[in-house]
């Protein structure tokens, strides 16, 4: 009790502006939350025909989600084999809690989330083992979402490192061309990218040549998010010290064995804040592909809001989908915290 009440004063109570703060919130909470406890569990129905049922009860329409929680979170992916996304949510959640573990950092880690993904698209698009095939086109729910942030994010990361490298380099013309890629990349809003990808890339394509929307969706979002990350590790190579460049050099180094053995290294580490909130920024952004008729989570939600049964459940199918973003936008910045504590960084 003694040591509750220390850390309240260090923190709660340090200066006159939080106690006010405090006192401001815990009054909200206190007005607050017994409402929303009535609202959302004890008047809430679970199980109803449909929202009138639950507009008579006063709760919330939790009967919504589940009347139409394997659309929400499969889509229309065949619904007799929507095991097999429910496995590739599953080995996406194995693989993020994985990180977590000490253990299995570096190249057991990169390996394990190799295979994940390789794994993960032989599930949605079957004809292997007796599995259906399942065109991409209804690869939809919560393992798009997933499958586009990993492999956006995968494939974004090596080009966001030669994009940074190559806006610090001593040639003219690499310097050039990495900040005219950045400076446009990151001008152009990602819907933009989603709408070339979708349109001006078949052009390019030698004729006969075809590229699934799901993967020209994918090269849009990795071009994009590269932009972004190369800012962030840019950002820590001029936070580095001269001297660390100094004694790389020293060493007898050349420059790529100077990157990555020295200076990447700790560039990476200084930024690991900024990553994280550039990767759950580009996570959410994956709910714009429903422009280009990708249905995720949010647009399956949209969808099934459609149906006259439940058209004024909109407040718990968001509810859910904020929900859904919010466990794994958690997830990853527990990570970043605990690689953080981890690295002896972010600790005073």
């Amino acid at each position: 009790m003694t040591q509750a009440l220390r850390w309240s004063r260090a923190n709660l109570f340090n200066t006159p502006v939080n106690a006010a703060l405090t006192l401001l919130v815990a009054y909200l909470v206190v007005r607050g939350l017994p409402e929303l406890v009535d609202w959302a569990v004890l008047r809430a129905s679970l199980w109803a025909p449909d929202d009138r049922v639950c507009q008579a009860a006063g709760g919330a329409c939790w009967a919504f989600i589940v009347d139409w929680f394997r659309f929400i979170i499969f889509g229309r992916f065949p619904y007799q084999q929507q095991w097999r996304p429910a496995v590739v949510v599953l080995i996406f959640v194995a693989l993020l809690f994985a990180s977590f573990d000490r253990r299995l950092a570096g190249r057991w880690l990169a390996s394990g989330w190799a295979l994940g993904l390789v794994a993960v698209v032989l599930l949605m698009r079957g004809g292997i083992l007796g599995m259906p095939y399942v065109e991409s086109e209804l690869w939809n729910g919560l393992p798009l979402t997933l499958m586009l942030a990993a492999g956006g994010l995968g494939l974004g990361f090596p080009l966001a490192l030669l994009l940074a490298l190559g806006r610090r380099s001593s040639m003219p013309a690499v310097r050039a061309l990495s900040v005219a890629y950045i400076e446009v990349a990151r001008g152009v809003p990602f819907i933009a990218w989603l709408f070339l990808a979708l349109v001006m890339l078949p052009l390019f394509l030698p004729p006969g040549v075809t590229i699934a929307k799901l993967w020209r969706a994918e090269i849009a979002f990795a071009l994009f998010i590269a932009a972004y990350l190369a800012e962030v590790v840019r950002g820590g190579l001029q936070a580095m010290p001269r001297g660390q460049y100094e004694a790389a050099e020293s060493l007898g180094l050349g420059y790529w064995r100077r990157m990555r053995l020295v200076i990447l290294p700790q560039a990476l580490t200084i930024t690991i804040p900024a990553q994280v909130n550039t990767f759950i920024g580009a996570f959410k952004d994956t709910t714009l592909i429903s422009i280009i008729g990708l249905f995720e989570p949010l647009q399956d939600t949209n969808t099934a809001l459609n149906d006259p049964a439940w058209r004024m459940a909109y407040v718990e199918g968001y509810v859910f989908v904020a929900a859904l973003y919010f466990g794994f936008c958690y997830l990853m910045s527990l990570y970043s915290r605990r690689l953080e504590a981890r690295l002896g960084h972010g600790r005073h």
